[in-house]
């Protein structure tokens, strides 16, 4: 007898394929058995026992009664900044409530591993923004290899996870700080240390190209460490150099270095934002077309809302982050540097702003690393700039110095139109990009899977249902190179969700960003129940996926 018994489904099986329903069993925390039932049978909805075969010869020591509900495979965030949070808080009710059963981590090209005691304090506080600095909280730092993290991640959380090699952090361990080309010794030993990196089980390499050091990167370091991803059977997610006026070049670069390297890429939350690209998502996605035509394998992430987040600190311009976090502060207190980045930031438009000039009025602080800066949690810069009788830049300065570069914000610069034209294209995946720390994080931390369920696909039709599912799953299954999941299929690995189809929702929103959706009524990960009846179970079935352990390499079709 199977283990469970999930009755009268409606199966969305992460392929695109029209639904079915079935009665679908789980043994050993595998799918078992998918018993299709014909279209004008009836469900006999008097046999509840649970202990007995329905009319389909299926049973189960436990029966999930599934009739109305839609059973698809877990969804898969392919953009996550859960990379402290998950050790933490291993229960991770931000995902598993909107049903997510696997994060990729490592993004933008910074996070943890490989480190050494430098790096890793320093990454620490540079990473505050977007994950917290847990100094005060029960978190033993005794990992520096991805290895190493990798294991810590294993031994218990409430998802699966992959990892992505930071290049960031890479390219501290090999050359600090400094703007400039590696020396050929210091490539040498950054592809060193990203080959081992991914011998320890990583999927590929993120890069975070407006971010301190990975933004004084040049084509030709990228074309080498892509080289060496390449013949580990990676890919490259590129956070590129602009999302503003440099986006279409930026997004260009990196399609170039795929085709040089070989490397397959991976458009990390591909936006067309800020007021110079309104209504532009058809000139990337023409980009994209060719690069596809052109025999590039190449896919893409979104997320479902106008705004971004990112930390205060990203909008300086790179000259003045070169050597970390004390060098940054230190020209933040010397007059004449806070002169060059005004004007660079009012008048020239910063590089780390994506080069445009900054709009006070887009920039909402949603977290502050100090607690006695909370007054200003949720107040525009502009707004901030009005009380006080200052200009948004002085407000900015400020802001950083007194919060240690630890401050996070939304950044209201997106377009609907291209918010949707982006998710319809046949390479889109999802990536929430969520950060969950600060007094007001971005909602999509926890609202990005329902929303797309019910925003795009259930009101406004943008997507059907199986399309937005398959965008969820299957596709992104595929490019992480995952062995048996991703698909409702016999043999498969049991990470699946149960979902009302005409009530699943998101619930957080900008003032309350820290609700569960509605809807998802059951979660299973590794065939262990981690949601069952919209409550988290605080079963932790999650394991690190480690490429070439459970994963098959092979192109996205």
């Amino acid at each position: 007898m199977a283990d469970l018994l999930l009755r009268a489904a409606t199966v969305v099986d992460g392929t695109g394929a029209d639904r079915y329903r079935a009665d679908v069993t789980v043994t050993d925390g595998r799918i078992d058995q998918i018993d299709r039932i014909d279209p004008t049978d009836r469900i006999d909805r008097t046999d509840r026992t649970g202990s007995r075969p329905t009319g389909h010869g299926l049973a189960g020591r436990r029966t999930i009664d599934a009739d109305g509900l839609v059973l698809a495979p877990g969804f898969i965030d392919m953009h996550a900044h859960s990379d402290l949070r998950l050790l933490l808080e291993p229960d991770h009710p931000s995902r598993i409530t909107q049903g997510v059963t696997l994060e990729v981590l490592g993004q933008d090209g910074l996070s943890y591993a490989p480190a050494d005691d430098t790096t890793l304090a320093a990454l620490r506080r540079q990473l505050a923004g977007w994950n917290g600095d847990p100094a005060d909280e029960d978190l033993d730092w005794n990992w520096r290899t991805v290895a190493q993290y990798l294991d810590r991640l294993d031994a218990g959380a409430a998802v699966n996870t992959c990892y992505l090699v930071p290049h960031g952090t890479v390219r501290m361990l090999a050359m600090g700080w400094d703007n400039r080309p590696p020396t050929g010794p210091e490539l040498a030993r950054m592809q060193q240390l990203l080959d081992q990196s991914l011998a320890d089980g990583a999927v590929g390499m993120s890069t975070g190209l407006t971010y301190t050091p990975g933004m004084y990167a040049d084509t030709a370091e990228l074309v080498a460490l892509c080289t060496t991803v390449a013949a580990r059977g990676g890919f490259h997610a590129p956070h590129q150099r602009s999302y503003g006026a440099g986006a279409l070049e930026g997004y260009a670069e990196m399609v170039e270095i795929s085709r040089r390297s070989g490397c397959p890429l991976h458009l990390t939350h591909a936006t067309m934002n800020f007021g110079v690209n309104e209504g532009r998502a058809g000139q990337f996605l023409d980009l994209v077309d060719a690069a596809l035509a052109d025999g590039v394998d190449l896919t893409l992430d979104s997320y479902p809302y106008l705004p971004g987040s990112t930390t205060l600190a990203a909008l300086l311009p790179s000259w003045s982050t070169e050597g970390g976090p004390e060098a940054t502060l230190a020209r933040l207190a010397d007059p004449a540097a806070r002169e060059r980045i005004r004007a660079d930031v009012e008048e020239r438009g910063s590089d780390g702003c994506h080069g445009v000039v900054t709009d006070w009025d887009t920039i909402q602080v949603s977290g502050v690393r100090h607690g006695a800066l909370s007054a200003v949690v949720g107040k525009r810069i502009s707004e901030l700039a009005a009380a006080q009788g200052r200009t948004g830049t002085e407000v900015f300065f400020g802001l950083l110095r007194a919060d240690q570069l630890g401050t996070t914000i939304l950044q209201h610069v997106g377009h609907e139109e291209n918010v949707r034209a982006i998710m319809r294209h046949p390479a889109h995946t999802v990536g929430s990009d969520g950060l969950l720390v600060g007094a007001r994080p971005h909602p999509r931390a926890w609202g990005t899977f329902p929303r797309y369920l019910a925003r795009y696909s259930r009101e406004l039709g943008v997507l059907t249902l199986e399309q937005a599912v398959a965008r969820m799953t299957g596709r992104p299954a595929r490019r992480l190179g995952l062995d048996r999941r991703g698909l409702v299929r016999p043999g498969h690995h049991a990470d699946l969700v149960l979902f009302d189809p005409d009530t699943v929702r998101d619930t957080a929103t900008f003032d309350h960003p820290r609700q569960p959706a509605e809807g998802i009524r059951h979660v299973l990960v590794n065939g262990v129940p981690a949601l069952t009846d919209g409550k988290p179970t605080g079963d932790l079935a999650g394991r690190a996926l480690r490429r070439g352990a459970d994963r098959k390499v092979r192109a996205v079709g």
